[in-house]
């Protein structure tokens, strides 16, 4: 009896321990210089999912510790944050503003894991679309938790079927690998699901450097273009917008994911100007679990909630944590492999292959509130959004092109 009694208080205190653990992530993203607004949104999603989290419980116990590092854009400056989160004890850090830094995360979280196997991250990117990244580029220990360029693309040409006012497109891109790719599937996939489309015209800019957008857009109106796809994003973005409204230029823009304040701002002013997106989750969708989320979010933060990308991302990590039965990553990474699971955006798999997230799109248009069909304006602009068109995962899916090097024993 007593050693009975023994060996429960043994496995009550193991119990307290394991409940007590604390898994540390981080986030790594630019927190100054002109992309520091969308950069500070990021970490507030982050840290909120992170709550979501702990206040169910945990993962099992196991409470999640938010630590966020400030890349300023630069590919140095990721690489340099990977190693002081590696040493504050990071074992999972999230990136999302861009392929480059996320390219640049991953290369320095590859070198780390081989260096120091017993310090090893995981990399969970929710922002960086380059498909090199799943692809000649890809790692086992990196997770791209949203589609990648040719995915959202192929949601673009779903809408592009459906709408036959588009007809001549010029392609603005940010001057790196994601805004190349995003103009060369752009050519390719628009062309297959619209043969009749006119290709007017093209042109590549440095990100966050350009303070003026007219040039490019009387570019665009003197070719005639009625739709322009641009991997923008932030206040590149807006700016664009910006300058067409200025113009009174009626222009759609085809774009990935730009809701943000700058955004929502230049569009309430720029009444010429659609800008259709494509994602997993819209505000005012009909997601009741989503809905609910951004009614606590935009409680505590008092802004409006709009990255369910890093939701699902935090909820991968918890997904691989529970199924492994280890905060270990090596463990993590091989338990999300061909994991399936109804997440907060439907059902989603994680392909083994390359570590690529196979989820549904949705494709979604600014619109002035009306009351009925746009119930109230986003981040306090009368702008709101419709849904115009929905892909299933299976009809995204794109071949692997990934030729994954694996650690030794998994």
């Amino acid at each position: 009896m007593f050693k009975k009694t023994l060996c429960a208080v043994a496995l009550a205190a193991a119990f307290a321990a394991h409940a007590q653990e604390t898994l540390k992530i981080a986030m790594i993203d630019p927190l100054s210089g002109p992309m520091a607004d969308v950069g500070k949104i990021f970490e507030n999603h982050l840290r909120f999912a992170a709550d979501q989290i702990n206040a169910k419980g945990g993962i099992d116990g196991i409470r999640l510790e938010v630590l966020a590092y400030d890349n300023k854009l630069s590919t140095q400056e990721s690489q340099a944050a990977l190693q002081a989160a590696v040493g504050a004890g990071v074992k999972a850090v999230f990136v999302g503003g861009g392929s480059a830094t996320v390219s640049a995360v991953v290369a320095a979280a590859n070198r780390n894991n081989e260096r120091n196997p017993d310090k090893a991250v995981l990399v969970f990117n929710y922002g960086g679309y380059d498909p090199d990244l799943v692809g000649k580029q890809c790692s086992f220990w990196h997770f791209l938790t949203d589609a990648q360029v040719p995915m959202r693309m192929k949601a673009m040409g779903d809408l592009v079927k459906r709408t036959p006012d588009i007809r001549k497109v010029y392609f603005l891109n940010p001057d790196y690998s994601f805004g190349r790719q995003w103009t060369a599937y752009g050519k390719t996939i628009l062309a297959e699901a619209r043969p009749d489309l006119q290709f007017v015209g093209e042109d590549f800019f440095p990100t966050g450097t350009v303070k003026d957008f007219a040039p490019y857009i009387a570019k665009m109106r003197a070719a005639g273009a009625d739709t322009v796809v641009s991997g923008n994003w932030g206040n590149d973005m807006a700016l664009v917008i910006r300058a067409a409204g200025d113009a009174g230029y009626k222009l759609r823009i085809l774009t990935h994911s730009s809701a943000n304040k700058s955004t929502m701002i230049a569009l309430q002013a720029a009444k010429t100007v659609k800008l259709s997106m494509v994602g997993d989750w819209y505000p005012g969708s009909d997601n009741a679990v989503l809905a609910a989320q951004a009614e606590a979010f935009e409680a505590r933060y008092k802004e409006p909630f709009y990255l369910a990308r890093l939701s699902v991302a935090t909820e991968l990590l918890a997904q691989g944590v529970r199924k492994a039965k280890s905060t270990d990553p090596t463990k993590i990474a091989l338990a999300l492999e061909d994991i399936g699971y109804k997440s907060v955006v439907g059902d989603v798999t994680m392909r083994k292959a390359d570590h690529q997230l196979l989820s549904s799109q949705l494709v979604y248009t600014n619109q002035t509130a009306d009351g009925t069909k746009v119930k109230k304006g986003f981040d306090g602009t009368d702008q709101g959004f419709v849904q115009e068109s929905a892909s299933p995962a299976r009809s995204l899916v794109v071949p692997s092109q990934c030729d994954m090097k694996r650690p030794a024993g998994a």
